[in-house]
C-alpha cells in the first residue's frame, strides 16, 4: 500500500509519531537519515505560536520546509488554529496534522487534544477552519474515544474526511487510558471501515511483529511508530524493509553506533544550547544504554556527568562493555 499526500509520498506507509520532548528536530533528522518515513513535528499550540512570533530555534523545530515532514497543530479556537495553519503553510509546510489525541491534562483542560472527542461538532469546526485556510493536505491524529463510554472515533473520522481531511491516524486507546493497558488494534478497524482515506494504526508498535499484527487486526493502510523508536532511530526503516521491501537500513554497531550517538548528542546541545541540551539528551542517552544493556554504575555516570566532552568520552564503554558479544 502506498499513496501520496500532496507532494509527499507515503511509500512505504510508515510515520514517526509526534511525542512532546522526544521527537524534536535532532531526533527527527536522525530518524530521517535512515531513509524512510513521514516525520511529524512535536505538537504546536496554535494560539501561543501565532502570538509568540517564534524565534529561530522554534521555527527550526517545526521543520516546515523539510521534505517528508508534517507540522502538527493543536488548538481550541477556529481563528487561531486557522492562522497557525496559514503561518506554517507560508513557511513551506507540506502537510498539516491536527492533534485530537494528546491525553495530557494541560492540553485537555484547555479543551484541545483528545478533549475534542467530547465535542465532535466543535472539533469539526476546527477541522473545517484548517482545511479552508490552506491548500496543503490536512491530516488528523486522534484516539478511539474519550473513554469506554465514548468510542466515537469512527463518526469523528468520517465527518473529518467529509470536511477534507486526507489521512487519519488512530491511537488504539481512549484518552482516559492514557498509555496504560494495551492498544486495541482490532477496534481501529471500525474507523477504517468508516473512512475512504488512508489510515495509520498507532500504539504499542515497537517492532516488525507488532507492526504486522496491528495491520492485520486494524485493516490499516500503514503504521505510526512512537516510543518504540527511542534508542533505535533506524526502527522505521527496519520495519519498512521487512514489511514492504524497501532497502535495509545500515544498523550501526560498535564504533559506528558510538559515533552516531555522539553526533546525536552534539546535535541536541547545538539545537537547545548547553544547559537545556544536557537535560534533554539524558532521555535519549538512557534509551541507547537500554539497548546496549549498560550496567547501572556506568549508566549513572553518563546521566549525571555535566561536561559534554566527558559524556562523549564515556560512550565507548557505556555502549559496548555490557553487550553480550563484548562479554563473550
Amino acid at each position: 500500500m502506498s499513496f501520496t499526500l500532496g507532494t509527499t509520498s507515503m511509500s512505504p506507509p510508515i510515520a514517526l509519531a509526534p511525542m512532546a520532548g522526544i521527537t524534536d528536530r535532532p531526533f527527527r533528522d536522525l530518524v530521517r537519515s535512515f531513509g524512510t518515513g513521514l516525520m511529524v513535528s512535536e505538537m504546536v499550540a496554535s494560539q501561543e505560536m501565532v502570538q509568540a512570533k517564534p524565534g529561530v530555534r522554534e521555527r527550526a523545530e517545526l521543520s516546515a520546509d523539510v521534505e517528508n515532514t508534517a507540522v502538527q497543530l493543536a488548538g481550541r479556537d477556529e481563528y487561531w488554529i486557522a492562522e497557525a495553519a496559514r503561518q506554517v503553510a507560508g513557511q513551506g509546510a507540506r502537510i498539516i496534522d491536527i492533534n485530537m489525541g494528546c491525553p495530557a491534562k494541560k492540553v485537555t483542560n484547555g479543551y484541545s487534544g483528545s478533549a475534542l472527542l467530547k465535542t465532535p461538532d466543535h472539533a469539526l469546526r476546527l477541522i473545517e477552519a484548517v482545511v479552508g485556510a490552506v491548500d496543503v493536505p490536512v491530516t488528523l491524529k486522534t484516539r478511539l474515544g474519550w473513554d469506554d463510554n465514548c468510542l466515537n472515533a469512527p463518526d469523528v473520522a468520517r465527518r473529518a474526511c467529509a470536511a477534507g481531511v486526507q489521512m487519519v491516524t488512530i491511537h488504539g486507546r481512549t484518552r482516559c487510558q492514557f498509555y496504560k493497558g494495551a492498544a486495541d488494534w482490532r477496534a481501529i478497524r471500525a474507523v477504517k471501515d468508516a473512512v475512504s482515506v488512508p489510515l495509520l494504526a498507532n500504539g504499542d508498535i515497537v517492532d516488525t511483529a507488532t507492526a504486522r499484527r496491528a495491520l492485520e487486526l486494524s485493516g490499516a493502510d500503514g503504521v505510526m511508530i512512537g516510543r518504540g523508536a527511542g534508542g533505535k532511530p533506524w526502527l522505521l526503516a527496519e520495519v519498512a524493509h521487512e514489511l514492504w521491501g524497501t532497502p535495509a537500513p545500515d544498523v550501526p554497531a560498535g564504533d559506528a553506533l558510538i559515533a552516531m550517538v555522539a553526533e546525536h548528542y552534539r546535535a541536541m546541545l547545538d539545537f537547545y544550547g548547553l544547559d537545556l541540551g544536557i537535560r534533554v539528551a539524558r532521555k535519549h542517552l538512557g534509551w541507547y544504554m537500554d539497548e546496549a544493556g549498560t550496567g547501572p554504575a556506568m549508566r549513572r555516570a553518563v546521566l549525571t556527568e555535566k561536561d559534554p566532552e566527558d559524556v562523549i568520552a564515556l560512550l565507548p564503554e557505556a555502549l559496548t562493555a555490557q553487550q553480550p558479544e563484548a562479554a563473550a
